[in-house]
């Protein structure tokens, strides 16, 4: 009987994995591959980092979610990806025969595009992995200890700057709260053309709103800003300028996975994924990919290159949809392909409050440049709903629920996000968006 394999299980990657399990008949197989032992909430890393929340709390073990929920767990790294015989090497000894493969490994951290840069050999903290959330704890609680600049931001081709603010704030909330904010100075440096961009623009408030809140939180912005170089103590700008720190958390630029590079035609130049609307890879018809893996345009044309960012509510309707299609494809289901929408929807922490940045659909139409819906809010009611919303997502994990249909009306209900769309085959090419 056919075997899908899903490679990776993040915020897409199990997701994907549950819908497919839900979907398929059970003797179908559904084999989930993965180098990291436990599921990770990942948005929850900056509590991590700042000693707010433990990693246990944010984590789930995946061996016992693949036997719990039927799924055929294989525990290692891929380093190979043989499509011609659709076959999977995991850690350079095991293979294994696919029917149908979905990508849902994120992206690889280029920290050595920078001199400095990175947790490992360089001098700056990230939370995108939970070894480096671990890492930034340590050296935080020693900041804590002996405080001074603190300086956090992002490089170009970065890929998602919400982590970012959020750190940004977070960490100058809990300096208030422990009484240390006077001797702590911060930065925010960004290659963003300007401060509440996020890699994505016209988003209505968010740059009034980001903007008053740095300027309400003291802490000074540099924008439009590449970092050349960083040194001990010491970050570089392209400008000249340097700025001293005690502690930095800056995000990387992202790239494709090194697999996915290694595959003549898989990637772009730059190892991500070009997809059809339906999820499925242009040229080989039996290779999914969602989430952070997948080539998406940016549309703003920017000083400095930026990724667009790509959600963890974005990359779970991508794995919704491109379970349904594998299904679809199969004919265990009789129904019309979908495609997801792109609606993003991104609550940022910010300590005692909170934005929502909402750009429905994140990709604007080619033809007017216009959205359905686009624009920011601020509340304290951003941060229970985060909280809330990470509650939810680990209940739906150990339960192995993929996007139940509650959710899908919750979201449209509160805040007019369309998921999907159902097309027709004969559609697809002429709504690709590669």
């Amino acid at each position: 009987m056919p075997n899908i394999a899903v490679i990776g299980a993040g915020l897409g990657g199990l997701p994907a994995a549950y819908e497919l399990r839900h979907l398929l008949p059970r003797d179908y197989t559904v084999t989930l591959i993965s180098h990291e032992p436990n599921f990770t909430f990942i948005p929850g890393l900056i509590q991590v980092a700042l000693d707010l929340k433990p990693l246990e709390h944010i984590q789930l073990d995946l061996e016992t979610l693949a036997q719990r929920h039927g799924l055929n767990w294989v525990s290692g790294g891929v380093t190979a990806l043989d499509i011609p015989n659709r076959r999977i090497t995991v850690a350079d000894e095991k293979t294994i025969d696919y029917d149908y493969a979905m990508i849902a490994t994120g992206a690889s951290l280029a920290f050595d595009l920078i001199p400095g840069l990175g947790p490992q050999g360089g001098y700056t903290q990230s939370v995108c992995t939970p070894d480096h959330a671990i890492e930034a704890r340590q050296a935080w609680l020693q900041f804590l200890d002996n405080p001074g600049p603190l300086v956090v931001g992002a490089v170009p081709g970065a890929g998602c700057f919400g982590p970012a603010y959020e750190f940004a704030f977070m960490a100058e909330r809990e300096l208030r709260r422990r009484g240390l904010r006077d001797q702590v100075p911060i930065t925010y440096v960004t290659p963003e053309p300007y401060v509440g961009h996020l890699g994505v623009s016209g988003v209505k408030n968010a740059q009034a709103l980001t903007a008053q809140l740095m300027q309400e939180r003291g802490i000074e912005v540099i924008d439009n800003m590449t970092i050349t170089a960083v040194e001990a103590e010491k970050m570089i700008l392209a400008n000249g300028q340097t700025l001293p720190f005690k502690y930095a958390m800056i995000l990387p630029a992202f790239r494709g996975v090194q697999f996915v590079q290694d595959v003549p035609g898989l990637g772009d130049e730059r190892g991500f994924i070009p997809v059809l609307p339906t999820q499925r890879h242009p040229n080989f018809p039996n290779i999914y990919a969602v989430g952070v893996s997948v080539e998406l345009p940016q549309p703003d044309q920017t000083d400095i290159p930026i990724g667009l960012p790509k959600s963890g509510q974005m990359s779970e309707a991508m794995a919704t949809a491109a379970a349904h299609n594998i299904a679809v494809d199969l004919g265990v289901i009789q129904a019309p392909l979908q495609i997801p929408t792109l609606d993003a929807l991104c609550f940022a922490e910010f300590g005692d409050t909170g934005i929502a940045y909402i750009a429905a659909p994140v990709i604007p139409d080619p033809e007017t440049g216009q959205r359905r819906s686009s624009y920011a809010v601020r509340g304290p009611w951003v941060v229970w709903a985060k909280a809330a919303f990470e509650k939810y997502f680990m209940l739906k994990m150990r339960y192995g629920v993929g996007m139940p249909w509650f959710e899908k009306l919750g979201l449209r209900a509160l805040f007019k996000l369309k998921l999907f769309k159902s097309v027709l085959p004969e559609d697809i090419q002429a709504l690709a968006r590669v």
